[in-house]
């Protein structure tokens, strides 16, 4: 933690008082034996010299930290809406400190986050802001950054085991995600039900997974068991890689009739590649994407129902709380609340999705058709810039 010291000069400036006082010579005669008038005397200047003020000066200590935000990866619109949102909350809160983004490419992502947050304890940042790419594997460089006095707080994706993390800022509560998915896959299908395979991104991916065990758990219940499950297919979180396993698993099962994508980017892919192939009024997409780039697929009906959050207000709301925990007035244990801006209190509880950890909730989730796509689309491109 850095201090910077502002120096504010208060300087009383009284200007002199210059006070004329005129004598006569002799007392005014009476009005009825008025005589010419004597020049009067010239009046003396009194000047009235008062001593300079002192200046005063106070000092006033203003904190400053050095955040750094790690996405998975660059080139993901979500992460610079995040970003974007926590540059809000960085200039209401008025830290004089850095806030960087810096990320890996998708091509090295754990590797590359790893280095990130190993480089960001040489670099003397004061805390770290992580959507984690992998599972446990980032765990000790997280753990090495905390025991040199960093905070580490995650936000869409978080640490499995919690080791290394403080607390854990969640979009959505993991396991409604699944019911979110299953409700819009029996939206799609009908009452008769179809065939879904699920388009996720790595393997590792921590939210993704907890979103897809959820999901399987509803599907597995008699409200879904006319929804047949055929295959979880992971991609490299690339678009290339998510349209050529869309592909793949389009001539794999020729009975398919829904892919449920839970992935930002693959849901993209998968409606795109259903459009190459002359598909997309027999096959189905869903799952989770942004408005402004699912508007033209919700449109055209490839996509007719799927669902997100606010990603900016989700960097909005990790930089409040990692900045009340620089500031000590959080000290980022259970039961704690903390007041995030226009978002409101928040508070900080055990994550019942996970054996252990602290999770902050934002929520809620909500569900996008071409009627109300339009505005939220529109609102993601200029909060991205785009």
């Amino acid at each position: 933690m850095k201090k910077i010291l502002i120096l504010i000069l208060g300087i009383i400036l009284t200007a002199s008082m210059i006070v004329l006082t005129a004598c006569p010579s002799s007392p005014p005669p009476a009005a009825e034996e008025a005589a010419p008038a004597e020049e009067a005397a010239p009046a003396e200047e009194v000047a009235e010299e008062v001593a300079p003020a002192e200046e005063v000066a106070e000092e006033v200590a203003v904190e400053s930290f050095d955040i750094i935000n790690v996405p998975k990866f660059l080139g993901n619109v979500v992460f610079v809406l995040s970003y974007n949102g926590g540059t809000e909350a960085h200039e209401e809160l008025g830290n004089p400190g850095k806030w960087d983004f810096v990320g890996p490419t998708a091509e090295n992502a754990l590797t590359g986050q790893i280095d990130i947050i190993t480089n960001a304890v040489t670099q003397e940042y004061d805390a770290i802001i992580l959507s984690n790419f992998s599972g446990d594997q980032v765990s000790p460089s997280a753990v090495a950054a905390q025991e040199a006095g960093l905070i580490v707080n995650t936000y869409d994706s978080g640490i499995p085991s919690a080791e290394g993390e403080n607390v854990f800022v969640a979009q959505v509560d993991f396991d409604e995600c699944g019911l979110v998915m299953a409700d819009m896959a029996r939206e799609i299908l009908g009452a008769e039900g179809g065939n879904m395979v699920v388009l996720s991104s790595n393997p590792d991916a921590a939210n993704q997974n907890a979103w897809i065990a959820s999901l399987e758990e509803y599907l597995a219940t008699p409200d879904y068991e006319n929804i047949i499950l055929l295959q979880i297919a992971y991609t490299d979180d690339t678009a290339e890689g998510a349209y050529d396993q869309a592909l793949s698993m389009i001539g794999k099962y020729p009975e398919l009739d829904l892919f449920m994508v839970p992935h930002s980017i693959a849901i993209v892919s998968a409606s795109q590649a259903l459009i190459s192939e002359g598909l997309d009024q027999d096959i189905k997409v869903s799952g989770l994407g942004l408005a402004s780039e699912m508007q033209e697929y919700v449109n055209n009906g490839v996509a007719p129902v799927f669902a997100l959050w606010s990603f900016y207000d989700l960097g909005y709301l990790a930089y409040y709380l990692t900045y009340r925990m620089l500031t000590g007035e959080v000290q980022g244990v259970a039961g704690e609340t903390f007041d995030a801006g226009r978002m409101g209190t928040f508070e900080i509880t055990e994550d019942p999705t996970r054996d252990a950890g602290l999770r902050v909730l934002m929520g809620p989730f909500k569900i996008y058709t071409k009627d109300n796509v339009a505005e939220d689309a529109a609102m993601e491109s200029e909060a991205a810039g785009t």
